[in-house]
């Protein structure tokens, strides 16, 4: 299984920019995915989340409204859109990916244990 994240970069507070996780051996068209961060001293956090049939996204309070996840099912990739970026966007961003086919209520997209894989990580600097 590999997730490859893409799409990091320095951005000025305003901007925009669009990640990518591409995934290889796993049945993406059943796998949710989601998108974490963890910047510098501090845990890893949910950022936002998509189910595996694309019907169910999830986000965190921090990025409701400037933030969205899809998903290309024909390219085995999932993308997180990134506008008006703030500097207390800068982190780490991975992807990770549940290949069960299985569907959370309430705070379960958010849970981290839920997804089994993960990609490498893209950075995301955001200049003030």
């Amino acid at each position: 299984v590999q997730l490859q994240a893409s799409g990091g970069g320095l951005v000025q507070a305003g901007g925009s920019l669009r990640l990518s996780c591409t995934a290889s051996g796993i049945t993406f068209s059943r796998s949710s995915m989601s998108w974490f961060r963890q910047a510098p001293g501090k845990a890893r956090e949910f950022v936002a989340a998509i189910s595996w049939g694309g019907a169910v996204t999830d986000y965190a309070d921090s990025v409701k409204g400037r933030f969205t996840i899809s998903r290309d099912n024909a390219v085995n990739t999932a993308y997180l859109q990134m506008n008006s970026l703030k500097p207390e966007d800068t982190a780490v961003y991975y992807c990770g990916a549940d290949p069960r086919a299985r569907t959370y209520s309430g705070h379960g997209w958010q849970v981290r244990g839920n997804y089994l894989h993960w990609g490498q990580g893209t950075l995301v600097t955001v200049s003030s």
